[in-house]
């Protein structure tokens, strides 16, 4: 199903758009307004204009061949009708605020049946219903009521959640990181675009470099991991329902979760890494956006504190990494360089920054035994970051580099952007750049003989599904 229309539109008309500061109806025309192409209010009892727009009665009393994209700011029982007069009026998609619908009980279950039987007939692409809609931060299109989503930037991860209310906690999480995203969708109950749609259309997507899902539940575990293990765009997500939470999260967006350990055991075989936080979401899928894929589970840590390459390391081994013996080559090197009092095997340990500290991490990435490097070095002013010895390492090398460090946020802060523009993520604790580390081996390892995934995985497809 292409859906072209719904998340790369030409033009938007807000149904049931309102002059009144407030109402669904005004927050999403203030948003729409921003997109660059034509927006127009559409409310067949709204006289005059909102926000330097004329009211239109109906989408089909527009004559814009441009507007392939509605927003829906219109109750639940006549939803149906305006989809079909949206598919009468040749606009492709449309976006359905509204709840009332499948997560409601019976009646509600008859609305969507309603709703998806006028969407079929006029060939319209829903999103939701029951959804917060969905943003695309460098197209200025904010198809959303949500306020503030203008100070989301514009990054290389697109968010695909099952609940808009997640999918916004990771979009401005990234914000207060100094991140942004490509894109950002809440589902919602997925009346006929889901995961799969989702996940193909930003598959192909030129600004999107990771795509991070957020699942409850699904009633075609197959076709998701399906959909995800033809994805050339990594894909990392996080499974919710560990604890039984079913009756909460069907009266949320319809679907009652799968089981748990079912779901992760899909993902596994199916090459997608998963992760327990929103925190833990986004940062790895900086880290898959941003590296250069790594070709195994390898892990070279060179860290100039002793204590924070330890937690990295045993969280690292706890997630599957592998620490192969350096090269003598690489050992020779090391030892040249440092001091007595440190240690030179792998991890490699500085004993604390030095003006040799690029060289060492050099070294190690040079290294043929190794796939992935992590890097962490507390700050100290008189030494700073290796930056102009990464400058040229990242140019030599097609291999992760993954930096933590910690120190006052007024004084790394430029630094770590210096490193983060040569493609090098950077993390502020030993935990988040272990974990983020943890799903570029994950990927690696899941995704080294695709082939190999066989029956089991196909019977934990067919036995993971949402019921």
């Amino acid at each position: 199903m292409a859906v072209t229309s719904l998340f790369d539109p030409s033009g938007i008309a807000v149904v049931g758009a309102s002059a009144t500061p407030g109402k669904i109806g005004y927050e999403a025309m203030r948003n729409a307004v921003e997109f660059d192409g034509p927006v127009y209010p559409v409310n067949p009892s709204a006289e005059g204009s909102v926000f330097d727009r004329e009211f239109v009665p109906s989408v089909t009393d527009i004559e814009d061949d441009d507007v392939d994209l509605a927003l829906l700011c219109v109750p639940a029982p006549v939803v149906p009708d305006v989809v079909a007069e949206c598919g009468e009026a040749g606009i492709g998609g449309a976006v359905i605020f509204a709840g009332g619908f499948a997560e409601a009980g019976e009646e509600g279950e008859r609305l969507q049946e309603r709703l998806v039987e006028a969407a079929t007939e006029g060939d319209v692409h829903l999103l939701g219903p029951n959804t917060s809609g969905f943003l695309r931060p460098a197209e200025n299109l904010y198809a959303t009521f949500a306020t503030d989503v203008d100070r989301i930037p514009a990054g290389n991860v697109a968010v695909i959640a099952q609940s808009g209310g997640l999918a916004y906690a990771v979009a401005f999480h990234a914000e207060n990181e100094g991140l942004g995203v490509s894109a950002m969708v809440g589902l919602g109950n997925r009346a006929n675009v889901g995961f799969e749609e989702a996940i193909e259309h930003f598959d192909s997507d030129e600004h999107t470099d990771a795509i991070l899902l957020h699942v409850e539940g699904t009633d075609d575990a197959r076709g998701l991991l399906e959909t995800c293990r033809a994805a050339e765009t990594p894909i990392v997500a996080y499974n919710v329902g560990e604890q039984d939470v079913g009756d909460f999260a069907e009266s949320h967006t319809g679907a009652l979760t799968g089981r748990y350990e079912l779901y992760e055991a899909g993902f596994a075989q199916y090459g997608v890494p998963t992760v327990r936080s929103v925190a833990e979401l986004l940062d790895a899928g900086t880290a898959l956006a941003t590296c250069p894929r790594p070709d195994g589970p390898n892990v070279g840590v060179v860290t100039a504190q002793a204590g924070p390459g330890i937690a990295i390391t045993d969280r690292l081994k706890a997630a599957g990494a592998k620490f192969p013996t350096l090269a003598d080559e690489t050992r020779e090197t090391v030892e040249e360089i440092l001091p007595g009092m440190t240690y030179s095997a792998n991890p490699v340990d500085t004993g604390r920054p030095m003006p040799a500290f690029g060289d060492v991490v050099a070294a190690v990435a040079r290294d043929e035994n190794v796939d992935v490097v992590v890097v962490y070095e507390l700050y100290e002013g008189a030494i700073g970051y290796p930056v102009d010895a990464l400058e040229g390492l990242v140019a030599e090398v097609d291999k992760p580099i993954v930096f933590a460090t910690g120190g006052p946020d007024a004084v790394i802060r430029d630094e770590l952007a210096d490193l983060e523009a040569l493609g090098i993520p950077t993390y502020r604790t030993p935990e988040r750049g272990a974990d983020a580390v943890a799903a570029l081996v994950q990927y690696a390892l899941r995704n080294a003989e695709p082939e190999a995934i066989a029956d089991d995985g196909d019977a934990v497809a067919d036995e993971g599904v949402s019921r």
